[in-house]
């Protein structure tokens, strides 16, 4: 098996090192990658630095920049110095890595007023550096001259120049210091004596003087590369647009809205009046992390290159920052953010939250108004741009409710960015490991799109603020993880291991649990024929086979304590499971978490129940109170909306309907949207006099009790004419009960030898009549 699989990698590496021949690059860095991996650099260091090499320099004719493929080719050179490749690549731009080398040679300043001591012990600073660079720089020559070498070999003719103008400077700096050394050594003494002269403070002072010119010189070797790569790095604003990921349709709106002001610019110059200047502010509505604040910054950098604006200053505010405690804060504070934003753009983070209905004395409106009045004022109308962004929903309803704003933001000024799409948010993945020298792998790839899968329950999902915490999660569990004897990929890849997410604590097997309980023969077939149905679904569409509709929405009904919301949360667990819910929580609410008191609020309550739930199961219990025979309730709007919304998040939501069987088939029967989503009705049946016995020892169990044996023969005759209602919270109720009746006995016999964990028939039948008379008491 061991020579089948050296046999297979030599075959891999024996392609890859033709395919390089022939083409001078590497398609499959995966297959270069997965080489290195199953290879050990200590015993094949030849190998792997040769695959290191090749995959590096595949990079490197995608982006000369790259700075992980200058990593790979020192690691090749590391591990084979006779590297032809990686010494000819690496001789291009080694010269780059000396710009810091008189870094050490730094001379505060003398002054003759100092006493003697603050004199001697700069001196001896001097003495100090003068001798680390002395003593560091003979190597530091060897290297410089190998370089040089290198460079001349591969005819590298930058290169060339560069390390022979290093090599002369860098002579002549060795001289300067060896003199200063010197001289520093003797205005040392000179100090200490009984004489002291300014010759030799003169003589170090020129020296320093003289040093600090040719570090002057030495930067300016370095300088004229970094400002080649400074225009390099001046792109327009489209382009920086054009170069991020995604967003296709808001890249050609904004092109087309750039186009336009460039037109008006170009009709200006030709003298054309124009009366209706176009509105450059803008409305940007998105989830997080679509890019909201990035392209606010593009678009203050847009009109700053059109010259419609003097700035391209963006100033960053929100709520907080406007909305003031008292009377007359509010205004001031607009005031003075819009007059930071004078010649450039106010852009307003989640700017719907100023508005804030029922809120009583709040002064969000006093800031939407004062902003309003600015932005048309005299003084202040036309010298600025405001960008307001939010959420797509809360941002319609907040401009609605704010004419005299809405009426300044142009529907052509509304720009949607959309959620990133799965291949989206890998690319942006790969760009964030990219700008931290990571490369991800296919497996990694793969496992980063399972946890953005996961992550992408409702509107809070962070898009590219995610992926970013994702990579980061995963780059601290490499680091966290790795050792010292792991190989040299280690520190530059990321693998299917280093995303997969850290699972919860198991909890207990769900499936184990439902057997377990109690009873309810018809409620387990049902729910083991529903996960049946949903896991065989499930393998079909990894086959590609056609699905039927998958119906998860169900109707539990039946009496309180039939175990209704215990299987509710099992069935979350169960469909979690199965990778039908992400979260595979339970949300359990009632009519109080869906109805409000007043018009409109309560669309806006069941929407944010919803929102909680999804990823999970919403267990409505005693669903039929949300129907009510008053004209003056909302039931009805709460009910619209949760079929709405049921709709809209499909298999992200599964909802359970509990209650009564005739009131929940009256609530059904009140909307068709309800009726045509929920096909599967499981009914709870009342527990029986023996299953209720074995409840109570079961949870008497827990709590290391247990019922004698004459105590269950004296329950089973007495439940039979006990109403009880079947109901398993009776049974509970009844064992603590028990426990109390057990320990007032015990008190009041003062007999040590009594057992405590024996709950008798005495308990059990005064626990009984305890509960009857409270009964009685009740209905009299």
């Amino acid at each position: 098996m061991e020579k089948k699989f050296e046999n297979t990698v030599s075959q891999t590496i024996a392609s890859l090192e033709e395919e390089f021949k022939n083409t001078g690059t590497i398609n499959n860095e995966k297959a270069v990658l997965s080489a290195i991996q199953s290879l050990n650099e200590a015993e094949k260091p030849e190998i792997v630095s040769r695959l290191l090499t090749m995959a590096a320099i595949s990079r490197l004719k995608a982006n000369e920049k790259d700075s992980i493929a200058t990593a790979w080719l020192k690691k090749a050179k590391d591990l084979d110095s006779s590297n032809k490749e990686a010494n000819k690549y690496l001789s291009q731009n080694d010269w780059k890595n000396y710009e810091g080398l008189l870094d050490m040679l730094n001379f505060p300043a003398i002054r003759e007023t100092d006493n003697r001591t603050a004199k001697r012990k700069i001196a001896e600073q001097y003495i100090n550096n003068c001798r680390k660079f002395l003593d560091m720089i003979d190597d530091e020559n060897d290297k410089l001259t190998e370089n040089s070498a290198a460079a001349s070999i591969f005819n590298n003719t930058l290169a060339v120049t560069k390390y022979k103008e290093i090599i002369t400077l860098l002579d002549e700096v060795t001289q300067k210091t060896s003199q200063l050394l010197q001289s520093s050594e003797e205005y040392e003494e000179s100090i200490s004596g009984v004489f002291h002269t300014s010759i030799y403070y003169d003589s170090v002072k020129k020296l320093i003087e003289e040093l600090n010119e040719l570090k002057g010189a030495w930067l300016n070797i370095f300088k004229e590369e970094d400002s080649s790569e400074a225009k390099a790095e001046t792109t327009s604003a489209l382009e920086q647009l054009q170069q991020m990921i995604g967003l296709e349709k808001v890249k050609n709106r904004v092109k087309d809205f750039y186009q336009f002001l460039k037109y008006q610019n170009s009709r200006k110059k030709l003298g054309f009046t124009i009366q209706d200047e176009l509105s450059l502010n803008m409305i940007f509505t998105g989830n997080p992390g679509t890019g909201k604040t990035t392209l606010a910054r593009l678009m203050a950098k847009i009109y700053y290159e059109l010259g419609v604006l003097p700035s391209q200053e963006v100033v960053e505010t929100d709520r907080s920052q406007l909305v003031g405690g008292y009377m007359g804060q509010t205004e001031e504070n607009v005031r003075n953010v819009v007059k930071q934003s004078l010649g450039g753009v106010l852009f307003i983070d989640e700017a719907y939250s100023l508005n804030r209905d029922g809120q009583g004395n709040d002064y969000g409106q006093t800031a939407i108004d004062t902003l309003v009045s600015l932005m048309t004022s005299s003084e202040f109308g036309g010298k600025f741009a405001v960008i307001l962004a939010g959420y797509p929903e809360e941002m319609r309803q907040f401009l609605d409710g704010n004419h005299g704003l809405s009426s300044r933001f142009p529907s052509s000024n509304f720009i949607h960015l959309p959620n990133y799409s799965a291949e989206e948010l890998v690319a942006i993945g790969e760009k964030i490991a990219n700008d931290n020298d990571y490369v991800i792998s296919e497996e990694g790839k793969q496992q980063l799109e399972l946890r953005l899968e996961k992550e992408q329950v409702d509107e809070s999902f962070g898009n590219a603020r995610a992926v970013k915490n994702i990579v980061l999660d995963a780059i601290f569990n490499k680091g966290s993880q790795a050792q010292s004897n792991k190989q040299f990929l280690t520190y530059t890849l990321l693998d299917g291991n280093d995303f997969a997410a850290s699972e919860e604590e198991a909890s207990d097997n769900p499936a184990e649990e439902l057997d377990s309980m109690i009873g309810l023969t018809k409620v387990k077939d049902e729910m083991k024929k529903i996960i049946s149905f949903v896991k065989v679904q499930q393998v079909r569409r990894t086959n590609s086979k056609k699905n039927l509709p998958i119906q998860l929405h169900a109707v539990f009904t039946g009496n309180p304590g039939t175990g209704k919301t215990t299987v509710a949360k099992l069935y979350a667990q169960f469909l979690k499971d199965c990778g039908i819910l992400k979260r595979g929580h339970l949300v359990v609410a009632s009519r109080a978490d869906f109805i409000a008191g007043f018009v409109g609020q309560t669309a806006i309550k069941t929407k944010k129940k919803i929102r909680e739930a999804l990823g999970g199961v919403l267990f409505i219990d005693e669903a039929y109170s949300l129907l009510s025979g008053s004209n003056q309730d909302f039931g009805k709007e709460a009910i619209d909306t949760l079929v709405m919304e049921m709709t809209k998040h499909n298999e992200n939501l599964v909802v359970v309907l509990a209650g009564y069987p005739d009131e929940t088939k009256a609530l059904l029967e009140s909307n068709p949207g309800l009726t045509s989503r929920f096909k599967k009705f499981i009914h709870f049946e009342d527990y029986n006099s023996e299953e209720l016995i074995q409840i109570m020892e079961g949870y008497a169990a827990k709590y290391d009790y247990q019922l004698e044996n004459n105590a269950k023969l004296a329950l089973q005759t007495k439940l039979a004419s006990f109403n009880s209602n079947g109901n398993g919270r009776f049974a509970t109720n009844l064992v603590d009960e028990a426990v109390q009746m057990q320990a007032l006995r015990i008190m009041e016999a003062n007999d040590d030898s009594l057992d405590y964990s024996i709950l008798t028939e005495a308990d059990m039948l005064h626990a009984l009549d305890s509960f009857s008379n409270s009964a009685n008491t009740k209905q009299s």
